[in-house]
């Protein structure tokens, strides 16, 4: 590419990134900056970072401290729609990446970038995500994505490349799993995990305890949840990135938001990954504890499709689009309605809403209850079935009245 004179990089101090930087300024005669988006990982990976960069050959690092934003702005209106990819993943490495994209564009406009470059491979879901915030964010800037150019296709290969050069790195051989971590979850891939057949051993949680070893008591938690998001945590308003932390703590001591599965990329393969969001999995219980309070039969029918679309809309990378927009909208109107509080139960890896009340609630025990009651006249069912089953009644009158019919055709 000609006319490229300064490239922000998506950068994470490792392996990758590492050996990203000297081949950008190898190849390309332009400056190089290093971004890294903070959005809860795990504080080591954060720590020297900045000095990692410039030794690798950055003439500057930027830190951004993406935690709140992220949370309130991206998991927040995302669990208010219901979406959950493929009916278990709760989307964690697919939300942090349009909020890390759009910061890392605004740095590049701001630094008078020509270029932005990323360590993606090219076999996963991160480069059409990251990519796509671009091409909708700042068509102008170009994109370099090294995994695509390069001949380099190992650690091995890495790791010698930066060896030659004498750039300093901490990765080895002996790294097992790729893990990516921020505020909402941690992911597990590699390793035992390649092999399906291979149940996971405990090298590969992080946040979470087993099951057979969380406590012996369970533990309670009430949340208080207003127009669809949590506000509180017994009581206490927090910030949503507070929140979070605060549940991650407590539910990852009863090994609460384990998952293990086997996933459909958008780019047309599996992958296995093993996934904790131990604070997630209990807000996603206490917003669906209220909704089945609140939200009559089409309501909850028409959130639930809502759902099913925004988790392919986020997994595939078309948060900056029309649709979102549009998907949000509707969510946000849906959630109008939910507030209320919500008493969770954590005990040995489950989470379940054992009390919920709301003042928008359409459950009446007047109407529920089997006992004598003025508000329901059981007689007025007949008519109301007669009337909800008359296609069945006159597509078997018609079918009935065809046979005959035909038996006297053939008579």
């Amino acid at each position: 590419m000609s006319g490229i004179n300064k490239i922000v990089l998506a950068y994470s101090g490792g392996l990758d990134t590492s050996a990203i930087i000297p081949w950008l300024k190898e190849h390309y005669d332009a400056e190089i900056i290093a971004f890294v988006a903070d959005v809860g990982q795990e504080r080591d990976d954060l720590e020297g970072i900045e000095q990692k960069a410039i030794a690798s050959g950055a003439t500057k690092c930027i830190v951004k401290d993406l935690r709140e934003e992220f949370v309130k702005e991206y998991v927040y209106p995302t669990l208010k729609t219901g979406a959950v990819y493929e009916g278990t993943y709760l989307l964690g490495t697919s939300m942090a990446r349009p909020v890390i994209a759009k910061a890392m564009v605004e740095a590049a406009l701001a630094e008078g970038a020509d270029a932005i470059s990323h360590g993606c491979t090219g076999k996963g879901n991160d480069q059409v995500r990251f990519e796509g915030a671009v091409a909708a964010l700042a068509p102008q800037l170009k994109v370099i994505a090294p995994w695509r150019l390069w001949d380099m296709r190992s650690r091995e290969d890495l790791l010698s490349y930066l060896e030659t050069r004498n750039i300093p790195c901490k990765a080895t051989l002996k790294k097992i799993y790729s893990r990516d971590a921020n505020a909402w979850h941690i992911s597990t891939e590699g390793g035992e995990l390649e092999s399906t057949w291979n149940e996971p051993s405990e090298a590969v949680w992080q946040w979470t305890v087993p099951a057979e070893q969380a406590p012996d008591q369970p533990e309670y938690v009430k949340l208080t949840v207003a127009q669809g998001e949590v506000v509180a945590v017994n009581d206490q308003p927090l910030s949503p990135h507070q929140i979070l932390m605060t549940l991650n703590e407590r539910a990852g001591k009863h090994g609460v938001g384990r998952i293990d599965i086997t996933e459909n990329r958008m780019v047309g393969m599996k992958s296995r990954g093993c996934y904790e969001t131990p604070g997630g999995t209990v807000m996603v219980a206490a917003l669906r504890a209220v909704e089945e309070l609140v939200l009559d039969r089409p309501t909850r029918a028409w959130r639930e499709k809502l759902g099913a679309e925004f988790s392919h809309l986020v997994y595939d990378g078309r948060w900056f689009t029309p649709l979102c927009k549009a998907i949000l909208a509707s969510a946000n109107a849906i959630a109008e309605d939910l507030d209320g509080e919500v008493v969770l139960k954590m005990y040995k890896g489950q989470v379940t809403a054992v009390q919920k009340k709301s003042p928008n609630s359409l459950y009446s025990e007047d109407f529920a209850t089997f006992g004598a009651d003025e508000v329901y006249d059981q007689s007025h069912a007949e008519g109301f079935i007669r009337l909800y089953t008359l296609a069945s009644r006159i597509r078997a009158m018609k079918e009935q009245h065809q046979a005959i019919g035909g038996d006297h055709t053939h008579g």
